[in-house]
């Protein structure tokens, strides 16, 4: 893992976001956000739109053993349809951090380094797994330029408890 950027506190202004949501086995779940993905980019290229900021993966809930709820999504204002539906990356403060390579390491780095400063993250845990007020992997390279994942930057962007 090549650490870009953090780990370090960031506050975020709320976000309009365009994206797809669904319900999908931990297992395969990087083959279902490709595909979601390359669905998203689509639905943009048919509505003549364009992200106005990168597109993400979010994990609402977090189940390893199980099922994730999870969205492919982009910042963007568009107005959805279809499987596309509207939505919002809240405001809060994050903890961030910036990778190439290694998604489990580099999350296992973020979530440590927060539990040493004392950053708890808006998370409860319910019967359908963990479910996340905002936990986010943001593209920082644009897929549709670039479709080797081992060079993506990828950015974490887990939101804390409010103030």
């Amino acid at each position: 893992m090549e650490i870009i950027d953090g780990p370090r506190i960031a506050a975020r202004a709320e976000r309009a976001t365009v994206g797809i949501r669904r319900r999908v086995p931990f297992r395969g779940m990087l083959a279902e956000r490709d595909r979601m993905l390359r669905e998203l980019i689509g639905w943009l290229d048919a509505h003549r739109t364009d992200a106005e900021g990168p597109f993400f993966l979010r994990l609402h809930t977090v189940d390893m053993a199980a099922e994730m709820d999870i969205e492919v999504g982009a910042v963007s204002s568009a107005r959805p349809d279809g499987p596309v539906t509207a939505g919002t990356m809240p405001a809060g403060r994050y903890a961030v951090l910036a990778y190439q390579r290694h998604s489990l390491q580099a999350n296992r780095l973020l979530q440590s380094w927060a539990a040493e400063q004392e950053f708890p993250f808006d998370v409860v845990t319910t019967d359908a797994g963990d479910a996340w007020a905002g936990r986010f992997e943001i593209y920082l390279t644009d897929p549709r330029t670039e479709p080797r994942k081992t060079l993506w930057v990828t950015e974490l962007a887990f939101l804390g408890l409010g103030d």
